[in-house]
């Protein structure tokens, strides 16, 4: 069917490790964002494997953007796996919070900052070719901004997150179709990120009304 060879067609370039690298990274990644539904510090060393996963994978592909925000989330799953044992470990209270204002001049200060600093790298690289660059751009920044408000336990970093994801997997169709990029598993794995983030966002926003929720093991 002409469906499955465009969004696989490209996996026939390249080799079985590879192929099965963007399997394990997406699973560490699914198991994740499950844990962080359940509000269990066990999100942070899967999300640690996925994102160190997808580095590797990324510079084979020669996708910068991309790999930048594979290595924030490398850096904020090791400073948000720090933030929730200090602040609540296996015995302790961690509730979940609203996001207060200045944390959302926070949050907007590290999307715009992070925007300027993806542009910078695509000038410097000269990989600055098209729209698909700014849009990259765009969804680096929310990355990087909901991945600050997650470390920080933060109701509305679901929402955050659910709208880089959304605006990911029409982004990850282009470059499949543009680049013939082996990206079609990546892009599902988006897809299926935005649903979860909803999802999330619902649990979450339910338990904050009630006692603080223990983290789980």
């Amino acid at each position: 069917m002409e469906w499955l060879e465009f969004l696989f067609g490209a996996y026939s370039d390249y080799s079985t490790s590879q192929i099965v690298i963007e399997v394990l990274a997406i699973l560490c990644s699914l198991i994740s964002v499950m844990y962080s539904m359940r509000n269990s510090i066990l999100v942070f060393p899967y999300g640690i494997a996925s994102t160190l996963l997808f580095i590797y994978l990324l510079y084979q592909w020669n996708l910068l953007g991309d790999m930048v925000i594979n290595g924030y989330y490398f850096i904020m799953s090791i400073y948000g796996w720090f933030y929730w044992l200090r602040y609540g470990g296996t015995d302790q209270q961690t509730p979940i919070t609203r996001v207060q204002r200045h944390e959302w001049l926070i949050a907007t200060g590290i999307a715009v900052v992070t925007g300027l600093a993806i542009y910078l790298l695509y000038r410097s690289t000269d990989l600055l070719e098209s729209w698909v660059s700014f849009v990259d751009m765009l969804t680096t920044g929310i990355f990087f901004a909901g991945m600050w408000l997650m470390a920080r336990r933060k109701l509305e970093h679901w929402l955050v997150l659910m709208v880089g994801n959304i605006i990911s997997v029409p982004l990850y169709l282009y470059k499949i179709y543009d680049m013939y990029s082996a990206l079609s598993l990546t892009a599902v794995l988006y897809l299926f990120l935005s649903i979860i983030a909803y999802v999330g966002y619902q649990r979450w926003k339910k338990s904050l009304n009630k006692s603080p929720t223990t983290v789980g093991v």
